[in-house]
């Protein structure tokens, strides 16, 4: 009963809303516990007749099954889309999830790391070893850009200009966008390409990927993160760090100095400006000093 509603929902998030396909599989997979527990309870139901009543009840039912929150709200956010796209196809008259209430969820910001502490993970790194010098570009490399883990093992050759200074970035739905890129992390990566990278067997299909590990195919997810946890350990740095902390700080420290937020949105490749909002929790020492100098009131008194 729903399998055309649905196949159309997969084309359309493909091709409308240029989701990668493991976007789209999720958001239909999202759409599928919808139809199973509609089917468990009226097995007449179309997305023409569901209302506010039944997806209340979805959602309660979502919550008994000891999901996480997170998960519950991508669920719900999934099903919300789904409607939307009822209604610009004609298939529904109304959108019942208009006044459906998501959980709220508790915002958890990761770790940040000061300067002087991406200095101290970057000094761990053992230059004497082949994956030394890669491994350096690789960090100097994700500080500089701000770049996704997914981001970073699929950066290519061809995607560096360094005599401009930027790098062209596939990001979430495979969208590009240019991003500055320093003048140490762009050195790192001529260290590297000349000095290591131009003495590899490349793998077939891999020719053009930047950061290759030893048997000359890009790097996986996992690497990253095991090289990360390795390097902070050795740092003696009491922190959860990821590799997304890196990204973190490199949004961070720019709203610290003074950088637009809509320009930190932009490097950053998010869609919506609320979700860089994140990156403004700023500790309260600098929220303090920030408003010592630039409040009239405080300026006044300094004065």
């Amino acid at each position: 009963m729903w399998d055309t509603e649905k196949q159309g929902f997969g084309t359309y998030l493909r091709l409308e809303k240029s989701l990668s396909p493991n976007s789209v599989n999720a958001y239909l997979a999202d759409l599928e516990k919808l139809i199973q527990f509609l089917q468990m309870t009226d097995d007449t139901k179309t997305p023409a007749s569901v209302v506010l009543q039944d997806l209340q009840k979805f959602t309660k039912w979502v919550a008994e099954l000891n999901m996480t929150v997170a998960s519950q709200a991508r669920i719900i956010s999934g099903i919300r889309a789904f409607f939307k796209y009822c209604l610009l196809e004609n298939i529904a008259d109304s959108d019942p999830t208009e006044l459906l209430e998501a959980p709220k969820l508790k915002r958890v910001l990761p770790d940040v790391l000061s300067f002087e502490e991406i200095v101290q993970v970057i000094q761990q790194i053992d230059l004497s070893k082949p994956e030394g010098e890669r491994n350096r570009a690789i960090v100097e490399t994700m500080y500089s850009c701000g770049l996704r883990v997914s981001e970073l093992v699929n950066l290519r050759l061809s995607q560096v200009y360094a005599d401009a200074g930027f790098i062209r970035v596939t990001g979430k739905g495979d969208k590009e966008r240019l991003v500055p890129i320093g003048t140490d992390a762009l050195r790192y990566i001529k260290l590297y390409t000349e000095t290591i990278r131009s003495l590899m067997k490349i793998q077939k299909g891999e020719e053009d990927i930047l950061f290759l590990n030893r048997r000359g195919k890009r790097l996986t997810r996992v690497m990253i993160f095991l090289m990360i946890k390795e390097l902070v350990f050795k740092a003696g740095i009491q922190k959860a760090i990821s590799p997304h902390s890196f990204r973190h700080s490199f949004a961070t420290h720019l709203v610290e100095g003074g950088a637009d937020l809509r320009a930190v949105q932009e490097m950053l490749g998010h869609e919506s400006i609320t979700t860089t909002e994140i990156y403004t929790h700023l500790d309260r020492e600098y929220l303090r000093i920030t408003l010592q100098q630039f409040h009239p009131a405080f300026a006044a008194g300094n004065n």
